[in-house]
């Protein structure tokens, strides 16, 4: 009856084959109810919004900003989804009236007509609330029409759960002919569209494996198929088959893992996965710089610091030719902290504000499917850059994660290397941080402390704890880079 899977979906995520009978249903429930209705689906993202002839259609009090929201955006946020959900229209088998409530942005009632299909819950009809407003007997005939609706919802959603079958199939078997029929089975399904440009998102943690907790592809723009993949030991990750206009234009991509990580957070996304333990010592760095920074405001802005006879004492490390107390006209003396300060202490604190959170990535865009595994590569290692250091994310691309796209490739190391994992152990958190944003700024001694907030010369002894701890130079080319590529890895 329908196209289904091979159907050629718009650029609102709806299955073509689809569009034109929501519509019609739709605009069959306008008539029914002498009302513009709109349908959303049951994460109230909208599907089609019916047009009906009336003098009251042009009142501006129609336009709150709710229904003004989903129209435009063809959305609504989630603590909108939450204030409806509260009147119980999950569990409703007939209309729920909702009342006005202006300081929610609802200034006009509205009727609720759930669609449900063998007693799951698929979407809903609105329409604002009349005075009188119509009858039960039209309200009657009107939910006869959300069970067609229902139908045809469970129809598409079934066509989905196929193809999501098959994606999963690539994303999980084995190289060589596994693979190779996979994507074979996978190209069938799509037909034509097979050839045509793509990527992959993915989205980590994602809170379940249940398929029925996944939302549909109608929902998300451009969207092909999606399936949840392992993550980790113990959790999971979404991802997503993506079309686009070309390769090297992601923008659908984008938008589809913003709107994906809105629903993640939405669902309590829990603080596992490989990020966990990045994320946490990255909190506990936070918490250990408060202290630190008081520390040396009272007093370890007097240390002085410096190999025996290399000329880094009090007056800076060699070459920098700058006064302990930093430059007179730039505020950035002994506890000073400008707007680099800011962004330092934001980057320091990114893990524990991102904890618990999910990220997503964004692989390089193709044409075809024979590289679809590499993609998901790419856009896994893309989210996992984006969990461990927040400043790349919420939405990272492949192509802009920098040394993460050659760190995400490295398999873990079975112990830890001898030189810097003294430097990592419990206790040095404020070293370590030190140590990463002094090679972040290229060993720049003014602008690192003026990132961290703290006097240049307790910068110099900090550094050379580090060195004391490692047994590295920091004026050494290869044992800063072995020392800055082990603070990143540290963070994954």
């Amino acid at each position: 009856m329908y196209e289904g899977a091979a159907g050629v979906r718009d650029n609102g995520g709806v299955t073509a084959a689809y569009r034109g009978d929501y519509q019609e249903l739709v605009d069959e429930i306008s008539e029914l109810l002498g009302a513009p209705a709109t349908l959303e689906s049951r994460t109230f993202e909208l599907i089609a919004f019916g047009a009906y002839d009336s003098e009251g259609d042009l009142d501006p009090s129609a336009l709150d900003p709710v229904r003004t929201r989903s129209i435009l955006t063809r959305r609504s946020t989630a603590a909108v989804r939450r204030w409806f959900e509260g009147f119980g229209i999950t569990r409703a088998t007939g209309p729920v009236r909702i009342p006005p409530t202006p300081e929610a942005g609802v200034y006009r009632g509205r009727i609720c007509l759930p669609v449900r299909h063998r007693g799951v819950v698929l979407g809903y009809v609105w329409l604002l609330d009349d005075d009188p407003g119509p009858g039960e007997r039209q309200l009657a005939a009107a939910m006869l029409v959300t069970g067609r609706i229902g139908a045809l919802l469970a129809d598409e959603a079934q066509h989905g759960a196929d193809l999501t079958r098959e994606l999963r199939a690539v994303l999980t078997a084995e190289a060589g002919w596994p693979r190779d029929m996979a994507v074979a089975e996978l190209r069938t399904a799509l037909g034509v569209r097979a050839d045509g440009p793509h990527t992959v998102v993915c989205v980590a943690p994602w809170p379940s494996a249940d398929p029925d907790d996944a939302p549909s592809v109608r929902t998300l723009p451009g969207a092909t198929a999606l399936c949840t993949v392992p993550w980790g030991t113990t959790g999971q990750s979404l991802a997503v088959l993506v079309r686009l206009r070309a390769p090297e234009t992601l923008t659908a991509a984008v938008s589809a893992a913003t709107r994906l990580l809105e629903q993640a957070e939405a669902g309590a996304v829990p603080a596992s996965g490989p990020a966990s333990a990045a994320s946490a010592s990255a909190s506990a760095s936070a918490s250990a710089s408060a202290s630190a920074s008081a520390s040396a405001s009272a007093g370890n802005g007097a240390v002085t610091s410096g190999k025996p006879g290399d000329g880094k004492g009090a007056g800076g490390r060699a070459g920098d030719g700058q006064a302990a107390g930093g430059r007179a006209e730039d505020g950035k003396g002994a506890g000073g902290r400008g707007g680099a300060g800011r962004a330092a202490g934001a980057r320091a604190a990114g893990g524990a504000v991102g904890r618990g959170r999910a990220a997503a990535g964004v692989a390089a865009g193709r044409t075809g499917l024979a590289d679809l595994a590499a993609a998901w590569t790419q856009a896994s290692a893309a989210a996992r850059a984006a969990l461990a250091e927040p400043r790349l994310g919420p939405v990272a691309e492949w192509a802009r994660i920098g040394p993460y796209r050659l760190l995400t490739s490295l398999p873990p190391p079975a112990t830890r290397d001898a030189v810097t994992g003294p430097l990592l152990a419990l206790g040095h958190e404020e070293l370590a941080r030190t140590a990463e944003v002094y090679l972040d700024c290229a060993g720049q001694a003014g602008r690192t402390a003026a990132e961290l907030g703290i006097h240049r010369q307790t910068l110099y002894y900090r550094l050379s704890r580090v060195e004391q701890l490692t047994g590295l130079d920091l004026d050494d080319g290869e044992d800063r880079l072995l020392l800055h590529m082990a603070l990143k890895a540290a963070r994954l």
